[in-house]
Formats: C-alpha cells, sequence, structure tokens
C-alpha cells in the first residue's frame, strides 16, 4: 500500500512538473534569425544578403553549390585515383 501510495505521488509530481516550468513566465516571442552582414564583402556578402532577404533563392543556391562541390570533389578524386594507378573504370569480381 505504501509503495503504491509513493508512486501515484510521483506520477502526479510528473504531471505537475510541466504546470510548474510554465509558471516561470510566458511563451518567447517570435524569433527572427538573421545573418549579420556588418563585416562582409563580396560573395560572403551577397549569400548574406540572399539569405535574410529570399531564403528559398539561397536554399537554391546552396543545392546548386553542395551539387557542383560533390562533383568537383568526385572529378578530382577520379584523377588523383587515375595518376596513382588504381583503375576505378573496370571492375572484375574476383569472389567468383
Amino acid at each position: 500500500m505504501k509503495k503504491t501510495m509513493l508512486t501515484l505521488a510521483t506520477l502526479l509530481g510528473l504531471a505537475l512538473l510541466p504546470g510548474l516550468a510554465l509558471a516561470a513566465g510566458g511563451g518567447a516571442s517570435e524569433l527572427v534569425v538573421v545573418a549579420d552582414t556588418r563585416v562582409l564583402s563580396g560573395w560572403m556578402l551577397y549569400f548574406a544578403d540572399l539569405y535574410n532577404t529570399n531564403i528559398v533563392l539561397f536554399a537554391l543556391w546552396a543545392t546548386v553549390l553542395t551539387a557542383m562541390y560533390g562533383a568537383l570533389l568526385g572529378f578530382l578524386m577520379d584523377f588523383v585515383m587515375s595518376r596513382t594507378g588504381l583503375d576505378l573504370t573496370s571492375r572484375k569480381i574476383v569472389e567468383h
């Protein structure tokens, strides 16, 4: 019986805990995230302004640049592998 009462008291305490946390004050106001452009110039200023003004175009630029960067790294690694003598264009299955 004592264990049941302790369990119920614990559950009641856990149920009231969020209410106690809300007693500290009201909810936060709307949060606005912007890029600081005061010390930027050139391409960094362009992308920071784009982030602040047109987030969809910024996301499009980020997607395109990420794909281009991945392709560049792929071609660069393919070039380096061919220079080291590794042939990755034809693969012989040696397991069979």
